[in-house]
């Protein structure tokens, strides 16, 4: 495994007066490379073939400053960034990567972790940790936290309550079909009708997380925790678009019961749109936000930095309003519309997007000859 201090030798090795900023083709790139031109990087993307025309043609950057991307890398897949000669041109051009989702879906986690010598901004160690079949996940922070999160069955034949079961698709794997079931024997008629289908495999349903459904007003709290001040902040807050699910609950009570008999409710995550909350719960979203980094600092050294979320409802059901997350984001959450909510405008005087808010830090560590404090 590379360890962080071989991170830390090269990232001190670098030219400070031209660090550029990279990031993977897709996600959050875009929103990371207008935040980091902004504050005066360079930017990189590293491109998938097929699906880099957003990146080399729409918004690459132009002669007369139109455009966020400066240059990209064009790949036959995203796991070769670990190819030698890929690693050492991003070394090459000072590069500082900024992980995000993309990290997870399309590579082995082995292989960043001991083979992708480039600092990333961030926690590379804690990127699995959104996977619910590794020791000391999500959950196991979340608990160590003291914050709610659903109860979860070991076994069909425990349910005895209204439950989603978070099962990988079978074409898509990192896409989860999921569904719900009241009792084992709802469990058992909707997966055999999932399996016939042949949407989800018997593998994916054995590893499945059977999850208590909470009911509440669903909300993504969207943090960043700065190593350099020693301050968690607020990025914002969004709730999702789903399809197809959201088109479903568009439609009168009557025609959605009538749709459900042809068509399946899906999650998978399209969009997002700007949420805001009552400032009375805000000392909370704060509270267990600041938890949570202190359990990563306990749990992972040197803990989360930078963006992350926790995903999740507020419900009522126990007389008082909490909150109950779902998942957790170890990484920048790709919502980039959350500078539409108020909360960085209160502290900053004007809305920050989560790239700019990285760029700020990755500049206020480079003034500071803190470079090493924010890279893993």
């Amino acid at each position: 495994m590379i360890k962080r201090k071989e991170v830390q030798d090269l990232v001190g090795s670098y030219d400070k007066e031209n660090i550029t900023i990279g990031a993977l083709g897709g996600h959050s790139a875009l929103d990371v490379c207008r935040g980091a031109k902004k504050h005066g990087f360079h930017t990189i993307a590293v491109c998938q073939k097929g699906r880099e025309k957003t990146y080399t043609k729409y918004y690459r950057t132009r002669e007369d400053g139109r455009g966020c991307v400066d240059e990209t890398i064009v790949l036959d897949r995203f796991a070769d960034i670990t190819k030698p000669e890929v690693q050492e041109k991003l070394r090459e051009k000072n590069t500082i990567f900024i992980h995000n989702r993309y990290f997870w879906v399309y590579f082995d986690f082995t292989d960043i972790e001991n083979n992708f010598l480039v600092p990333i901004f961030g926690t590379r160690g804690m990127l699995k940790l959104e996977e619910r079949d590794v020791p000391k996940n999500q959950y196991y922070l979340l608990e160590r936290a003291g914050i709610r999160y659903p109860r979860i069955f070991k076994s069909p034949e425990e349910i005895d309550r209204l439950v989603i079961v978070k099962v990988n698709e079978a074409i898509r794997g990192y896409e989860r079909a999921f569904f719900y079931a009241s009792d084992y024997e709802d469990y058992r008629k909707k997966s055999e009708e999932l399996l016939e289908r042949k949407m989800i495999t018997k593998e994916s349903l054995d590893n499945a997380v059977i999850e208590e459904y909470v009911i509440g007003a669903q909300i993504n709290f969207n943090y960043f925790y700065s190593v350099i001040n020693n301050e968690l902040e607020i990025m914002g807050t969004d709730t999702r678009r789903q399809t197809n699910l959201d088109g479903l609950i568009r439609l009168p009570a009557n025609e959605q019961l009538e749709v459900l008999k042809y068509v399946k409710p899906k999650l998978i995550e399209t969009g997002h749109i700007a949420a805001t909350t009552k400032e009375s719960i805000i000392e909370k979203i704060f509270d267990i936000g600041e938890r949570f980094v202190e359990t990563t600092k306990k749990e992972y050294p040197p803990g989360i930095i930078g963006p992350f979320a926790l995903q999740g409802a507020i419900a009522a059901d126990r007389g008082k309003e909490e909150m109950v997350v779902f998942d957790v984001s170890m990484r920048i959450p790709g919502s980039p519309l959350t500078r539409f909510t108020p909360h960085t405008g209160y502290l900053y005087g004007e809305s920050i997007s989560y790239g700019e808010r990285i760029a700020m830090e990755v500049k206020k560590a480079i003034e500071a000859d803190r470079l090493r404090d924010i890279v893993t």
